[in-house]
């Protein structure tokens, strides 16, 4: 069995902004250390971008700190808030491809982790173009038999929640879908971005998307006018999230999982079998 712990949206912050600092890093530190005394612990962890808030150098010092502490394989991925070049300086050993693009593939137990990159610069919209297209097409082409995770930050598939749900017709979708399409490798697809857990397909393939380690959006889908505020919430105090992805036997289990400290309800004190 192995199993991977999915992190997404972590928004980390420095001095700069000192609330958003001490929360976000609060938040995100609760769910390091539930993924480490998780049982079993993970074989490793998977960032599925936004791991700054506006792509600072200071931000990733501040986040290179914090991850100094994981004791487990860690591997990274960019979102809309990240930058790049700082992300690059503060992560070197982070692997990109021929055109500098965040995207590489792992093998780890028979499991296949490619990540990809949908950053389109100081662009909250994802991006997905024929460069990146073309290799994650050649990589899936390499080992077309051994089971695959996709990673990446924008999901392709809508959550209902009107102003952060991407255009279906948007070209990067499109491109992405066919890059995806008939690949029967990939058994799971798994994104961030939406501050939220949903479930859904897209090309054939399960997509998962995970809450985040900093505050997650409120769950509201109803109409909304984006060009008018109308004062709804917008982010809520809900308790940080991840995503357990856990293979066992040819399947891809995913649990969305709450961070914190909670109470016992019940322990096992009774055989759950009786001969």
């Amino acid at each position: 069995m192995l199993s991977l712990a999915q992190i997404t949206d972590l928004h980390i912050t420095s001095d700069s902004d000192p609330v958003n600092k001490t929360r976000n890093e609060m938040r995100l530190r609760t769910v390091l250390r539930d993924v480490h005394e998780r049982k079993p612990r993970p074989d490793a962890i998977i960032a599925s971008g936004d791991l700054v808030d506006r792509g600072d150098p200071a931000e990733y010092e501040e986040l290179r700190r914090i991850l100094a502490e994981v004791e487990i394989p860690l591997y990274l991925g960019v979102g809309n808030h990240d930058l790049r070049a700082p992300f690059h300086a503060a992560f070197p050993a982070t692997p990109v491809d021929s055109r500098g693009f965040v995207q590489y593939a792992v093998d780890l137990s028979g499991i296949r982790i490619v990540m990809l990159d949908t950053l389109d610069e100081r662009k909250d919209e994802g991006a997905f173009c024929e460069e990146r297209a073309c290799w994650v097409r050649q990589t899936l082409n390499d080992a077309p038999h051994t089971p695959t995770i996709l990673v990446l930050h924008h999901p392709p598939i809508p959550s209902g929640i009107q102003w952060m749900d991407p255009d279906p017709k948007s070209a990067w979708i499109g491109r992405l879908r066919e890059s995806l399409n008939g690949r029967a490798q990939i058994v799971a697809v798994v994104s961030g971005h939406v501050h939220r857990a949903y479930f859904g397909n897209f090309a054939g393939h399960a997509i998962s998307v995970a809450p985040a380690t900093s505050p997650q959006l409120a769950l509201d889908l109803t109409a909304v006018d984006v060009r008018i505020p109308d004062g709804r919430d917008i982010l809520v105090e809900e308790p940080p999230g991840y995503s357990l992805l856990v293979w066992n036997n040819g399947e891809l289990i995913t649990h969305f999982c709450v961070a914190g400290d909670f109470a016992s309800a019940a322990t096992y004190q009774f055989p759950f079998a009786r001969d």
